[in-house]
This record gives C-alpha cells, sequence and structure tokens, in this order.
C-alpha cells in the first residue's frame, strides 16, 4: 500500500492529530478565547470599533473607558476569556510590576485630566493603587507625575496607563537631620524664606496631606529625624546634615531667620538688638544648653558661646585650643623715652549663659567680640601706658600696672555683659641697644663692688697677719700654760679615779654580800622544800605501802581460806566416800609416799652394855655432824647457803 492510499484511508487522524496541535488557534480564531496566565495580566488593545459604538476617543486622551478603538483601560485579569477575536482585539501579556523591600513605585499616568496652573504633580484619587485605570480617569485623575506611590508589593498595572518606576527608600542616618525642600504646593508667604508648619502628613510621606492642608512649595521649617521614610522624590527634597552640638561649657544662642518679628524681650536699657521669644524671627532669649539638637541650619543658626573661663593671648607664638584668638599678636607699645618695645598679655573672661544671647545680639558671634571690643580695648590701652613711663619704670613696675590694667579692662568689658575674670602680663622684650647700655652699666657697678671687696680683704689680710705673729710669740707660753692645765687635768684624773675605784670596790663587796645573803636564802628555802617534799613523799609512799600490804594480807587470807575450805569439804567427801579409818589409813600412806615421814632412821648406833651403849651414841651424833659440815657447799661471802 502506497502513502497516498495510507492518507485517503486515515485521514481522519490526521485531522485529530492537527486540532490538538491547533486548538489554541482555532478556538481563538472562532471562539476568541484568550488564556491569561496567573502571574502576568493582558493588556487589550482594541483595533476598531463595530457599527453603534463610540468611535474615537476625546482630545488628549489616549487610554479608552467607553469602549473606543485604542488603548483599554480596563485589563484582563488571570483567567479565561471569550470573545476577544483577533481580528478585533489585541492581547498583550505583561508582568506584574513588583516594588521590592526598601524601595518604593513612583508612578507617571500617561492620561488623565490637565494639571492646574502651578502644580506640578496630580493629587491622588482613589484608583486602588493605580490597579484600576478606568476608576483612575473616571476620578479625575492627573496626568503626569503623581503624589502617591506604591510601597513594597506586587500590582496589576496596565503600563499602556501608567508608568512606574523604581527609587529607593528615604534613610537618614544616626545623629544626622533631614532638611526638607517640598516641590509642589502654594507660594510661599512675602518675607518669609520658608513655609510655614504643617501638621499630620506623617513626616511628608503623606505629600496630598501636606499639600491639601496649604502646604508651602520650597524650604520647610521642619526637619527629619533617624529614620526610613517612604518619600516620594518628585514631592520632596531632602539634605542630610550633622545635628547641632552644643558641647559642655557653652551654650547655643538661636538665631532665627523665620517667625513673626516679636517683641524684644531685654527692656529699654539694652539698645544693640533684637531678643525674642522661642519660635520668633530674632535671637531668641533663651540659649540651648549643651546637646545635641535637629536644627534647620537653613531657618536657623546657632552660635556657640563659652561660659567657661576664656583665655585670650596677646601673643605670637601662642593661641588656645578655641583659636578665637588666632589673629591677635603680640603688643608693640613705644615708652615715654621714645623705646619701642614688645609685651605679652592674657586676657581671661567670662560670660554667663543669661547674657550670652545679648553679646551675641550686638556682635553676632564671639569672633566679632575679640575683634571689635577686646582687641582694640587691651592693645590701645598698654599703648597708652607705656606712653607714660621710661621702659626701666615700666619693667620695675610691673605688678602695679598689670593690677591697674585689670581694673580698667574690668570696667570696659562689663558694658558690653563680659566679665574681666584677670589680665596678665607676659614675657616683656626690652630694646637691644638699651639693654646693653644697662648691661654695661651693671657691669661697671658689679666691678666697682669688687674692688671695694678686694680693697676689705686686703684689709683683713693684713690684720691676720699681725694677729699671726702676735700668735707665734705667744706659743711658748701658751705651751706652758697648756702643761700646767695637762698636769692640774691629769691629778685630778687621777684622785677621780681613785675615788672611782674605792667606790667600785664597795660596791662589789656590798654586792658580794647580799649576793651570799640571797644565796644562803634560797639554799634554805631549797632544802627546806625538799625536806617537806621527801617527808610528803615518804607519807605517801607508807600510806601506799600499808594500803597495798593490807590489801595483799586480805587477799592471801582470802586465798588461804578458800583452799582451806576447798580442801576441808575435798577430806569431806573423801571421808564419806572412803570411811574414817581408811581415810586416814590413805593419808598415811600417802604421806609416807612423798617421803615426808621416814619409817627407817639412816643411821643405826647399838652399844655392847647401857653406858658404852650412850657414849657410842653421843660419838656417833657427833661424826654425823661433821660429815654433815664437810658435805655442805662453800659459799661466798655474802651467798647463803641452799
Amino acid at each position: 500500500m502506497d502513502i497516498k492510499t495510507l492518507i485517503l484511508q486515515y485521514w481522519w487522524v490526521a485531522l485529530i492529530l492537527l486540532g490538538l496541535l491547533m486548538y489554541k488557534f482555532i478556538l481563538r480564531v472562532f471562539f476568541g478565547m484568550v488564556i491569561v496566565p496567573e502571574n502576568k495580566i493582558g493588556l487589550v488593545t482594541k483595533k476598531f470599533v463595530l457599527v453603534g459604538e463610540h468611535r474615537a476617543l476625546p482630545d488628549g486622551h489616549i487610554i479608552a473607558t467607553l469602549g473606543e478603538a485604542g488603548f483599554q483601560a480596563k485589563t484582563l485579569a488571570p483567567g479565561l476569556y471569550w470573545g476577544m477575536w483577533p481580528w478585533q482585539y489585541g492581547i498583550d501579556m505583561v508582568e506584574f510590576i513588583v516594588v521590592p523591600e526598601g524601595k518604593v513605585g513612583l508612578v507617571l499616568a500617561n492620561d488623565g485630566a490637565e494639571l492646574p496652573t502651578g502644580n506640578i504633580l496630580g493629587r491622588k484619587v482613589d484608583c486602588e493603587n493605580f490597579q484600576d485605570a478606568e476608576k483612575f480617569l473616571h476620578n479625575n485623575g492627573q496626568k503626569g507625575r503623581q503624589t502617591a506611590l506604591l510601597t513594597a508589593g506586587t500590582y496589576r498595572i496596565n503600563t499602556y496607563a501608567f508608568t512606574v518606576a523604581i527609587a529607593d527608600m528615604v534613610i537618614i542616618k544616626e545623629n544626622m537631620v533631614g532638611i526638607v525642600t517640598t516641590l509642589d504646593g502654594l507660594p510661599i508667604r512675602p518675607g518669609q524664606i520658608a513655609g510655614e508648619y504643617v501638621a499630620g502628613h506623617n513626616n511628608f510621606q503623606d505629600i496630598d496631606t501636606f499639600l491639601s492642608k496649604g502646604g508651602s512649595r520650597g524650604l520647610q521649617p521642619q526637619v527629619m529625624l533617624a529614620g526610613s521614610y517612604f518619600i516620594n522624590p518628585w514631592a520632596v527634597q531632602l539634605e542630610e546634615t550633622p545635628m547641632t552640638d552644643v558641647p559642655i561649657g557653652h551654650v547655643g544662642v538661636v538665631i532665627s531667620y523665620i517667625g513673626e518679628d516679636g517683641k524684644d524681650l531685654t527692656g529699654e536699657n539694652f539698645k544693640h538688638g533684637n531678643i525674642v521669644g522661642k519660635d520668633q524671627r530674632g535671637v531668641w532669649m533663651e540659649p540651648l544648653g549643651p546637646g545635641k539638637y535637629p536644627i534647620n541650619k537653613y531657618t536657623m543658626k546657632v552660635e556657640l558661646v563659652p561660659t567657661t573661663n576664656l583665655v585670650l593671648n596677646w601673643a605670637n607664638a601662642r593661641s588656645e585650643a578655641h583659636a578665637l584668638d588666632k589673629n591677635l599678636s603680640t603688643i608693640t607699645v613705644r615708652s615715654k623715652d621714645g623705646f619701642p618695645f614688645n609685651l605679652d598679655v592674657a586676657q581671661i573672661i567670662h560670660i554667663p549663659a543669661t547674657e550670652a544671647p545679648k553679646v551675641i545680639a550686638r556682635f553676632g558671634s564671639m569672633d566679632n567680640l575679640v575683634s571689635q571690643v577686646l582687641e582694640p580695648t587691651i592693645g590701645n590701652y598698654f599703648r597708652n601706658s607705656a606712653q607714660d613711663s621710661d621702659v626701666i619704670s615700666f619693667l620695675s613696675t610691673r605688678k602695679e600696672r598689670q593690677q591697674a590694667a585689670k581694673d580698667h579692662i574690668r570696667e570696659v568689658l562689663d558694658e558690653y555683659n563680659v566679665n574681666a575674670v584677670d589680665t596678665l602680663i607676659g614675657d616683656i622684650v626690652p630694646p637691644e641697644a638699651l639693654m646693653k647700655t644697662l648691661t654695661d652699666r651693671k657691669i661697671a657697678e658689679e666691678e666697682q663692688k669688687t674692688y671695694q671687696t678686694q680693697k676689705l680683704a686686703q684689709e683683713q689680710r693684713q690684720g691676720v697677719e699681725k694677729e699671726t705673729a702676735i700668735a707665734d710669740m705667744q706659743k711658748e707660753i701658751v705651751k706652758a700654760q697648756q702643761s700646767v692645765e695637762i698636769a692640774q687635768r691629769t691629778a685630778d684624773a687621777t684622785v677621780k679615779k681613785a675615788e672611782g675605784d674605792a667606790h667600785s670596790l664597795k660596791l662589789q663587796v656590798d654586792a658580794e654580800a647580799t649576793a651570799t645573803k640571797l644565796r644562803a636564802n634560797a639554799e634554805a628555802e631549797a632544802t627546806k622544800a625538799r625536806a617537806g617534799a621527801q617527808a610528803e613523799a615518804t607519807k605517801l609512799n607508807a600510806s601506799a605501802d600499808a594500803e597495798r600490804i593490807s590489801k595483799t594480807g586480805l587477799a592471801e587470807a582470802e586465798k588461804i581460806m578458800a583452799i582451806g575450805k576447798s580442801t576441808a569439804e575435798a577430806y569431806e567427801l573423801q571421808v564419806k566416800a572412803m570411811g574414817g579409818d581408811n581415810f586416814t589409813r590413805y593419808k598415811i600412806t600417802e604421806e609416807i609416799g612423798k617421803g615426808a615421814i621416814k619409817v627407817m632412821p639412816e643411821i643405826l648406833i647399838q652399844g655392847g652394855n647401857n653406858t658404852e651403849g650412850g657414849i657410842s651414841g653421843l660419838l656417833g651424833m657427833k661424826l654425823l655432824e661433821l660429815m654433815d659440815v664437810k658435805n655442805k657447799p662453800e659459799t661466798s661471802p655474802g651467798k647463803q647457803p641452799e
């Protein structure tokens, strides 16, 4: 089967496949179907109008709200739509408008009512944050830049009707202030350099409220403190400047360039300036204490006035940290005798805090006070003072002139509301030629004094020589006198020594006798104590021995009694067991067996007759005694025989 036949047989399959591939095109063409994705919106452009519809847009407009041909105000939200035939409507899919965090969206309306003369921004209307262009136009929204802005978020904006620009939020750092200049509003009143204070606009974040309450274009008296703000840069311009710092030991005198003309608070005695109350134009009566203040530098000025003692030096080589004396130099004066010389002066002043506004009202600044009052007053005083005296007198009366200068300058500065604490004269540099003359004169005077001193020395030397000769002549006399005195002193020493030796010996004998007596008393007391102790010990030992013997005897007696009692009980039991006669025989036999009783004598002596027998018996007894002594062992001295 060839390909042609195959196609003719299965044409319907091809038709289905083609329909599946081109269904969107078919639905779009025949049914006007439009699908808007969920992350986009559809911008509609109408190519032509049918019979009976509005055919043309009004002059000056580009967005159609009544079905006119052109860009349509109404957009297509995400979803499915029918009847949007491609031959009549063009659909453009665009992304949502996304305003990131930390940013704002600035809106430019491409269509709307004309701006009134003098306005540069279109006022805010209800249009759901510019997401309903049709509502914006029906509510007379004005074309051009808008006062309203978009904060962070996602918006369905018709970009045919509105153009959105992304800008940064306004961030004012710590210790800084934002000076505000508005670009739209009413003109500033004549005679003023800034607009009136307007409340309720949330730090210019609600610029429509500011404008509706009569806010003026131009410089504003209100400043913005540290923070983040949704500011429309088409409506408000900000300049970030440091806060005004009033250091410790100073006050800040405020000079306001805005406000109503206030009444002078100083009275009739002060005719040198206008000192007014707070928020009025002029110098404020109440100064600012130490601290930081959000001051608008274009509407106010703060002059710092030291309230501690302030030292000003009229010296070329020295200047204080406050730099108010940087233009002051060493004062050159001319004496009565025509010599010019230089002198350094230090002036200490003090300005009370309550007098600071008067000083600023009179002079405008501390620099002006120094240049207009202090510099001419002190310089001229010392120049005039030097002309009344020669250089030598000026040097010698320095202390008195310093006191006089202090009194004079204090009196002058009191008129300017400044207290003169002290005036000090520093280094004085006389003319070199005069100093050489004075030096030569002084040297001559010193040489004259030297000659006088040398003359006196020579005269004293002569006297010394004379006295020396007299001393030499008297040498031997003095030697003899000294020998006599030495001998006398030696004899006196010998006598004193002998008296001392005798007294010493007497003291030694007395001491020895006293010591012997004390030793004898001590020995007797010791012997008595030993005897008492020994007697007491003997008594205690005897008592202990007696008690021991008593207890020992009692113990032995009890022992013997116990043994005898037990023996008697044993004999009694034996007698009962054996009988009295048998027990007697038994005990005799037992004693014989122990050897205690001899049945047979060891020696038997017999005689023939009675007479011989007696003699023989005596001789035998004697022989036995001799034998007994001979058989006993010898004992050593002191050893008892066993």
